[in-house]
């Protein structure tokens, strides 16, 4: 005899709470919406008026009538192309990143490292605070002492080579040491911010990994290749793009240090923009502006998507 059954027919689904997600929602955009304003206004807003003003012939007397402007194109664009002190500036800004990013992470990555072993007899906490010390301090007073520092005659440094008889060089005024010693100055202070979010990822690595590489015979430099270097990769990517970024931009060491001189061996890109906007060339300081911001934002972009793939 065949028996027959049904199957029970499948449960509707739950239904779907729109109101409250909704509610959520709108809670979340509450909160945010503050931010959301500020960026609007001093960031999002700032950046649509400089590129549209880059297409255009605006100037400081152009300020109380900005509709009187007359639309250029691509004038602007072409002009930099053509503009010797811009095209020194965006050298000297690539040498500058390509010099003072390894230099950067690799400081941060070795004291984080010599932290982490527990080297320092002292605690911690006090080699944190130093070394983080200087990236939270004023950059203009950083860049003026220095400035002091550096000073041919009176500085300290010259004064510590006179000691072993080597007469120092006019560090700031002489081209081939000029931009050196603010690469030197920005590596110094900069780097304690990576060397703080590095040993916070050190501690955060399990240490049965350092353990089983022991056990497999590795020595001190093959577990930091095989095992802090893989486990840190993510956060050293961050702290690449974060210093890059930075580093693009950089603009008040050679405008207090040297003001680009000399002969423009320190002028950066950012520091001719502020001189373009300074004489009151506010269209081809805006189409400058929009080629560094593009540049900044393809090299981050480029970087995240070749760490990611590594």
């Amino acid at each position: 005899m065949v028996v027959l059954t049904t199957r029970p027919a499948p449960a509707a689904p739950p239904p779907i709470k729109v109101r409250g997600a909704l509610r959520q929602s709108g809670i979340g955009w509450i909160f945010i919406l503050p931010f959301v304003v500020l960026f609007a206004v001093f960031y999002l807003g700032p950046l649509l008026v400089g590129i549209g003003m880059s297409f255009t012939d605006m100037r400081s007397t152009d300020v109380t009538d900005p509709l009187a402007v007359d639309p250029v194109g691509v004038e602007n664009y072409l002009r930099l192309m053509n503009d010797e002190a811009m095209r020194k500036a965006a050298v000297n800004t690539v040498v500058f990143v390509l010099t003072a990013l390894p230099l950067t992470i690799g400081l941060g990555l070795a004291s984080a490292v010599l932290l982490n072993s527990g080297i320092a007899r002292l605690p911690a906490a006090f080699f944190r605070l130093g070394y983080y010390l200087p990236n939270i301090t004023s950059i203009i007073g950083i860049a003026v002492a220095w400035k002091f520092l550096l000073e041919p005659e009176a500085g300290l440094v010259n004064r510590l080579l006179e000691l072993v008889g080597i007469q120092g060089p006019n560090w700031l005024q002489e081209q081939s040491t000029a931009l050196p010693s603010i690469i030197v100055m920005t590596a110094w202070r900069s780097f304690g911010f990576n060397m703080v979010v590095l040993l916070a990822a050190l501690q955060s690595i399990p240490r049965e990994l350092y353990e089983a590489a022991e056990v497999d015979g590795a020595g001190r430099w093959a577990r930091f290749r095989s095992v802090t270097v893989p486990s840190l990769r993510p956060v050293l990517l961050f702290c690449t793009v974060y210093s890059s970024v930075g580093f693009m931009q950089f603009l008040e060491e050679p405008l207090v240090m040297t003001r680009g001189g000399p002969l423009d061996s320190t002028l950066s890109a950012s520091l001719a923009i502020f001189r373009q906007f300074g004489v009151g060339n506010y269209g081809y300081a805006g189409a400058a502006s929009t080629v560094l911001f593009t540049v900044i934002v393809a090299l981050a972009v480029l970087q995240l998507r070749l760490g990611r793939n590594r």
